[in-house]
């Protein structure tokens, strides 16, 4: 019996392009306490496999986030794989705005203690204790109100390349680094004002929202299905788009295109530019902004110590990664000192 997956990636890559299918990326998430994670995981991933999906899945005691792709004559046939399961049975799937067949290369499958690092003690609030789901309709009405402040959930990185029109962008790098910083700079306005949050596929928000409710927040909204959905329903039904940019999204594509507007710049030399990369350099793998012409000339590297570093051969660089873990560099997402336009 597989449990795991057994291709590499290249592996993969090439069976996707000689089954010739297309592939529709997806995601979703549901909060459920789940007794035995281990057991619900392994069947996930038996049934998946079978059915050729690829993607990135946590399981926890707390629920299920997944983000994944599956050939498009087999969707429905995970649709009705998900409703046999009780709390999955008709969830709402984020289906994405640009398709890539190999938005995915494997299935990985996860047992974590939490779907989303938040960093919380959920015993200490009431988790169901949620804020009102707006439909893209309803939140670009809420984002209008002058009383309304709009918090973008997401990390630095992500909002730098795509935003909705006025809202605050934290600079942080992680999800847990903005809820402590969102409340301390919103605690004067816990009743006179509603706080709208948004965020890629709706997730953290729905746990962002109830913390804030505990915090005493007294008027909490979040965009249902995030980015996400909410260019979907723009589109399908004709609504106004209040998002400019691009939205960053955790698999081989990462951004789908919403408007032409580039907000970004290349962070090696300001060129206006909203297309991220990973240093070639594997020791280093940093996700920054680079443009083509600093890509040509950088050779997809963030830096000329990683540009050497790649024109050695294979195991000349295995050598030099032997016994150390990778720069801290990887984690920090386009901050690095040698980023010259960044800094």
């Amino acid at each position: 019996m597989q449990l795991y997956n057994k291709l590499s990636a290249i592996e993969r890559a090439a069976l996707i392009d000689e089954a010739g299918k297309d592939r529709i990326t997806i995601s979703f998430y549901q909060y459920y306490k789940i007794e035995n994670p281990q057991l619900f995981r392994d069947k996930l991933f038996l049934e998946w496999n079978a059915l050729d999906v690829l993607g990135r899945i946590y399981v926890s005691f707390e629920g299920i986030n997944a983000q994944l792709s599956v050939a498009s004559e087999n969707f429905y046939a995970l649709k009705e794989q998900l409703d046999t399961i009780t709390f999955l049975k008709d969830i709402r799937l984020n289906v994405a705005v640009e398709h890539n067949n190999k938005s995915f290369l494997k299935l990985k499958v996860k047992v974590r203690n939490k779907i989303v690092a938040d960093g919380l003690v959920d015993e200490t609030f009431d988790v169901t204790n949620k804020g009102v789901h707006l439909n893209a309709e309803e939140f670009n009405e809420m984002l209008a109100n002058p009383d309304t402040i709009c918090v973008d959930m997401r990390n630095h990185y992500e909002s730098e390349i795509g935003y909705f029109e006025g809202a605050i962008t934290p600079d942080v790098d992680t999800f847990r680094d903005s809820l402590d910083i969102i409340e301390e700079d919103l605690k004067d306005n816990k009743e006179d004002k509603n706080l709208l949050m948004y965020c890629t596929g709706g997730i953290r928000c729905e746990k962002a929202s109830a913390y804030y409710k505990h915090k005493g927040f007294k008027n909490v909204f979040q965009l249902e299905g995030g980015i996400i959905e909410y260019t979907r329903q723009i589109k399908s039904e004709g609504i106004e788009n209040k998002f400019i940019g691009k939205n960053f999204v955790f698999d081989h594509r990462r951004a789908e295109k919403i408007t032409d507007d580039v907000v970004s710049n290349c962070h090696q030399c300001g060129k206006a530019c909203n297309e991220h990369t990973n240093c070639a350099n594997e020791a280093c793998h940093l996700l920054f902004i680079q443009c083509d012409v600093c890509s040509e000339k950088m050779e997809n590297t963030c830096s000329t110590d990683c540009q050497e570093v790649i024109q050695l051969s294979f195991e000349e660089q295995k050598n030099l990664r032997k016994g150390k873990g990778n720069s801290n560099k990887i984690f920090k997402k386009g901050r690095s000192k040698v980023l010259k336009f960044k800094n």
